[in-house]
């Protein structure tokens, strides 16, 4: 797989027959609703199901949470506040800042988009106990959550639609330093995964009674086997479904 980064529509440029008024109007509409075609956004609501469900199973086995509810179980202890949306938003807003700087580009908007939606899907599933319904839990079912969120990961990058913001900073680095991409992926997992540690053992820093396990094997599970797999994942598809890869292509031009 071709260690280039991630290419979204590029904003319309101004074009000599056009006013500037006329071509501001053309490149804000296309920075606010981008053109992608059908197949993107199939492929794109396919993987934010997927992951959706995938966590959903994660929380359900009861062997450890994603490393980004570690983080965010973390962050709140700290700073003394009820909100994992907050807690989240706040870390993809700082992980889509350091790429807009990194790139020198204006940030996009389409990562919340995917946050908030997928969030959506994650209380549903939470509220209906989606999992419950499988004939397995504990390992099984943490190991079908490592399958769906890794292959969901790999359908949102290839859609190029609302690719998260973490991994829109993977993706820069493998352009800047020419890696693969899981090598990038699994490092800023990891660190991810230290901050959250380090403020859950802050002394005084106490979790909520009912809180359940925050960190555990199915925590290692995932930093380990879903980085490691999306990248397979991607090239799967591309070679056995011919499918193209939206978000590791070219150069960014988001």
């Amino acid at each position: 797989m071709p260690n280039d980064q991630m290419t979204l529509p590029e904003a319309v440029m101004p074009n000599a027959q056009l006013s500037p008024r006329s071509a501001a109007i053309g490149a804000l509409s296309h920075w606010l609703i981008p053109r992608f075609t059908a197949r993107q956004y199939v492929t794109y609501l396919l993987g934010c199901v997927g992951f959706s469900t995938g966590v959903c199973f994660f929380a359900w086995a009861g062997l450890g949470a994603d490393p980004l509810y570690v983080f965010s179980t973390g962050l709140q202890r700290v700073l003394h506040f009820n909100s994992y949306a907050i807690a989240e938003g706040g870390f993809a807003a700082v992980m889509l800042a350091v790429w807009a700087i990194w790139n020198t580009k204006i940030p996009i908007i389409s990562p919340f988009v995917t946050f908030v939606f997928c969030g959506r899907l994650i209380d549903f599933g939470k509220k209906h106990e989606l999992a419950s319904h499988m004939p397995y839990t504990h390992w099984p079912l943490m190991i079908t959550a490592v399958i769906l969120c890794a292959y969901a990961s790999s359908l949102i990058i290839m859609s190029g639609i609302g690719i998260r913001a973490m991994d829109l900073v993977a993706i820069t680095m493998v352009s800047k330093f020419r890696r693969e991409f899981w090598v990038f992926k699994t490092m800023l997992e990891i660190l991810l995964l230290l901050s959250g540690w380090i403020m859950l053992a802050l002394p005084r820093v106490q979790l909520r009674p009912g809180q359940g396990i925050v960190m555990g094997i199915g925590t290692l599970f995932f930093v380990v086997f879903v980085d490691l797999l999306i990248q397979p994942f991607m090239a799967a598809n591309a070679t056995l479904l011919g499918m193209r890869n939206h978000g590791l292509r070219g150069h960014s031009n988001a």
